[in-house]
């Protein structure tokens, strides 16, 4: 969550409540809007205090047109019903809410079962508030594991990847200690080489880590390939390196529309995988899965038992309570869709974006770096030529119409590469499509008309302000 500090100098100037926002409260007889940054000193009427928080919450953005969000926007009024109706059970107390805790095991069987376990009993799985508690999750497990082989105390581990790793990685290195080793970006390869990955290994690494959807570019990394060079590893050192796959978004998009793909554990090295059930495993945010193999590959000791809510419950997790909607959301979408249900939103997805992407490229303006023929996500910039502006220029003009999209700068070593990013989910539907790229063709002459690019503060530039 984003760190927040108070205002430097609050603003209390009495604002006046508009009177058709409700019946005044008969007690308080207030006619002046609450502070905003202190408790008021009595209640407000809930029809004031709804108006006056929905009225605020109109400067948000429309999720439904922010193409720079991987999570879910859009789910059937059925499973809102549902959501709504398990809102107040917290999932952590499975005595209390047993039914609730079994869809959550029928749903890590399925996923064992979609990502090809050697047995889906023996595999062990949760669910997480999201993907990034899922990877640290995992990130721990592999980090215990090493330390059980390594007792040397005063050994650093290590952990490799990609330089285009998710920032939960990140995090996970800087909270746990652990040394982050990044493969660069080097030309045209955007994401992890896995000879690369296998020559920053050492006695001390405790894994590596493969991005099933780069989020810079929605493109797979090369999760077979890289096991391979590892295996070649163990051959020639006797190094024996896990890879945990981060599949926050393609984990749910490869079982279903390419399934020759192998990544998952049919490859013996894989250890752990994580999804995200808020992308696209089509559930509102926030809840996430983290699997392992079998239960060798997860510690127990990192499991714990409570008994203080009634019964016996060996729970993973960095957080405690939390409801218990999204989990049953997840099962609402499993039972729906099946299969063959997720293969159809999933091709229809990845065909709006690839149809997209050929739809940019040939306005002539744009050079495409993805296509959205792996994740139904691409990515591109500015063409050799195009000197009137830039990137940012492209994502300040789209915002004045509605649209969210990124502009961004790549890590190293392509720092010198900007582009724009577009993420197609479920609910962008090819309507959407087509009122895109009727504002972006429309755009298009004023931004050539520019005697330079304008868009100077690249920080302001991709900051979500209207």
């Amino acid at each position: 969550m984003p760190l927040h500090q108070g205002p430097a100098k609050p603003d209390e100037r009495s604002l006046s409540v508009n009177p058709f926002y409700g019946e005044a409260d008969p007690v308080s007889g207030m006619t002046e809007a609450p502070p905003k940054h202190r408790l008021p000193d009595g209640p407000t009427p809930p029809s004031t205090a709804y108006q006056l928080v929905h009225d605020e919450l109109m400067l948000d953005g429309n999720s439904r047109l922010n193409l720079a969000t991987f999570v879910t926007t859009w789910m059937e009024p059925q499973a809102g019903v549902l959501m709504a109706e398990c809102r107040d059970k917290n999932m952590i107390d499975k005595d209390e809410y047993p039914r609730t805790a079994e869809l959550e095991r029928r749903c890590v069987a399925m996923l064992a079962d979609l990502w090809n376990a050697p047995d889906p009993s023996a595999a062990v799985g949760c669910s997480t508030t999201g993907s990034s508690e899922a990877c640290m999750l995992a990130g721990m497990a592999l980090k215990r594991r090493w330390r059980t082989r390594n007792p040397d105390a005063t050994a650093r581990p290590n952990l490799v990847m990609g330089v285009n790793v998710q920032v939960c990685w990140d995090k996970f290195c800087n909270f746990w200690e652990v040394e982050a080793r990044l493969v660069p970006m080097e030309g045209d390869r955007f994401h992890l080489d896995p000879q690369a990955a296998a020559e920053l290994c050492d006695e001390n690494t405790i894994g590596v880590v493969g991005i099933l959807g780069s989020t810079f570019d929605g493109s797979y990394e090369p999760i077979a390939d890289l096991c391979a060079a590892l295996d070649s590893l163990q051959e020639r050192t006797g190094l024996d390196i896990p890879v945990h796959v981060d599949g926050a978004s393609g984990a749910m998009i490869a079982p279903f529309l390419d399934e020759d793909l192998v990544w998952d554990f049919r490859l013996p090295r894989v250890a752990s995988i994580n999804t995200s059930g808020h992308k696209y495993g089509l559930v509102y945010p926030g809840v996430g899965w983290a699997l392992w193999r079998d239960r060798d590959a997860l510690p127990e000791e990192l499991v714990f038992r409570v008994n203080y809510l009634g019964g016996d419950m060996p729970t993973f997790a960095l957080n405690f309570s939390r409801p218990g909607a999204q989990v049953v959301a997840q099962y609402y979408t499993f039972l729906r869709l099946g299969r063959s249900g997720y293969r159809a939103v999933q091709r229809s997805t990845r065909e709006i974006a690839r149809g997209l992407a050929d739809r940019v490229e040939a306005l002539g303006d744009f050079r495409l770096l993805t296509r959205g023929d792996e994740l139904p996500v691409f990515a591109f910039t500015t063409a050799p030529g195009v000197e009137a502006y830039d990137v940012f220029d492209v994502s300040r003009r789209l915002r004045e119409h509605g649209w969210l999209v990124p502009a961004y700068t790549f890590p190293p070593n392509r720092e010198d590469l900007s582009v724009v990013r577009i993420v197609c989910r479920n609910g962008f539907s090819s309507d959407l499509a087509d009122l895109f790229m009727d504002d972006l063709t429309r755009l298009l002459p004023e931004l050539r008309r520019q005697p330079h690019p304008l868009t100077r503060d690249k920080e302001a530039a991709t900051g979500f302000h209207h």
